[in-house]
């Protein structure tokens, strides 16, 4: 367990409130004292407060938005879950960079808490030993992925770090390798968990020339959907009868609509088309097909992985070559569950959170906010994603076309090593404001609205080639 207190940066915080924006940032660096109470709960951070850097930490933001860098290389940053006191609770996938010496980690979770109202954590708290992906706050606990298990920890409210040292294990013996990321969300007594597809498309030789599908694919009898579960029962294991919906290849992004009660899920799409079949497909029709996509799910659902892709050209469910497909037959994905949006192929979308505050315009309430981690496979044609994207929607279906909220991420060399930052995780705040994390560089941001200059906030720039179904 590591620890880093803030005696010395809440000084430096309320000198950075009369600051320059500025000096406000270099502020965010200063060396943090031990010493302070991480048991009393914090009141939700305000906005009164904040003083938002020149440039919002690196982004571009729409008007009437701004950002302050709430935490800066803390490792790598997945899912946040935060509590009703404004405690931000991260799952870290790799080691926190600049950590006290001795604290090196394999990954775990990461508690941060801003006592000084600022928009700056300036107390954090590690516990857990594996980290991965997902993280949730219910009843009483905070539910981690531990990467082969969801476990929990009993945390008592306000606190930062666990009450005991009891650990639960709730979910064992999940299958490993492939799409490793083990996202959930829990709602109304049930825990919802992707499990992505350990093959690209079930191919017999995955990810070869021109290699056929196992047909049918027995992958889907462990991988490749949602998996329903009790979150307050020890040592579930993942069983056919527990599939709550299937053939989605990897939903990193899964969310509960507060404005309709239902689940929601984004899929990353399937790679390769040309390499692995270069008679059916160019080189630029593979970096711009399938589509990514926003899915609203039922129990029962099947969306048609790896039977079917979404092409956003046609707009249609096609049929994948490993099954005869030829780019354009639809076959069996007549039969298949289309999605409520679609987006440009390899984006990868890593998190979806729906808007159920009041501090953004209305226009943004009930809508999606999809963090796009970035690709790494669009070549002839630029790499792209590197964003957060905003769906509007209303009765569980797209109103309007995706726009891009937050940009800038990347920085100037867009490729997925060499990206400064890359979106992987969103958590919206009792208060209203919205959290984004980067795996990269390790940076978290806290985005508020503070008023457009004449009224409303004013549209984002939509995202290019994306549409709502």
């Amino acid at each position: 367990m590591y620890r880093s207190h803030g005696r010395a940066l809440r000084a430096l915080a309320s000198i950075c409130l009369t600051a320059v924006a500025a000096a406000c940032a270099r502020g965010d660096d200063g060396e943090r004292a031990a010493g302070a109470d991480t048991t009393a709960a914090a009141a939700p951070t305000g906005t009164g407060a904040v003083a938002c850097a020149d440039d919002n930490g690196g982004l571009t933001l729409p008007e009437g938005f701004c950002a302050t860098v709430f935490a800066d290389a803390v490792g790598g940053a997945r899912h946040m879950a935060v509590a009703p006191n404004g405690d931000v609770f991260v799952a870290l996938q790799t080691s926190p960079n600049g950590v006290e010496a001795g604290a090196a980690r394999s990954g775990g979770i990461l508690a941060l808490r801003d006592t000084t109202r600022d928009g700056r954590a300036d107390v954090q708290e590690g516990f857990g030993q594996v980290g991965g992906t997902g993280i949730a706050l219910y009843d009483g606990y905070l539910y981690a992925d531990a990467q082969t298990a969801v476990v929990r920890y009993p945390l008592a409210e306000g606190a930062l770090r666990p009450t005991g040292s009891t650990v639960d294990t709730i979910v064992r013996n999940m299958p490993t390798g492939g799409h490793a990321a083990r996202n959930f969300v829990i709602q109304d007594g049930a825990l919802y968990v992707n499990f992505g597809s350990q093959t690209n498309s079930c191919q017999r030789a995955d990810r070869k020339l021109q290699s056929p599908g196992v047909d049918p694919c027995v992958e889907l009898e462990q991988r490749a959907g949602v998996w329903k579960f009790d979150p307050a029962q020890r040592n579930q294991t993942p069983t056919v009868a527990q599939r709550y919906a299937t053939g989605i290849r990897n939903a990193v992004g899964l969310a509960v609509n507060g404005a309709d009660g239902q689940l929601y899920a984004t899929q990353h799409g399937r790679d390769q088309l040309h390499a692995n079949w270069p008679k059916l497909f160019t080189e630029e029709q593979s970096a711009e097909k399938p589509s990514e996509q926003l899915m609203r799910l039922a129990s029962g659902d099947d969306f048609g992985w790896p039977y079917c892709y979404f092409d956003g050209e046609l707009n249609r469910l096609v049929l994948a070559p490993e099954y005869g497909g030829n780019g354009r037959e639809v076959g069996r994905c007549a039969q298949k569950k289309a999605p409520i949006a679609h987006f440009p192929a390899h984006w990868a979308p890593n998190a979806l959170a729906f808007y159920n505050g009041t501090q953004f315009p209305e226009r943004y309430r009930g809508g999606a906010f999809i963090a796009f981690h970035g690709s790494w496979n669009r070549a002839p044609l630029p790499q792209a994603g590197y964003r957060v994207t905003f769906v509007p929607m209303k009765g569980g279906a797209a109103t309007g076309e995706p726009e891009t909220f937050a940009s800038g991420f990347a920085g100037e060399d867009v490729q997925p090593n060499t990206a400064k930052y890359r979106p992987a995780g969103l958590a919206v705040a009792p208060d209203g404001a919205m959290y984004i994390a980067d795996d990269q560089g390790g940076r978290i941001w806290r985005v508020v609205y503070r008023g457009a200059a004449r009224g409303a906030a004013a549209p984002s720039p939509r995202a290019p080639t994306v549409a709502a179904r």
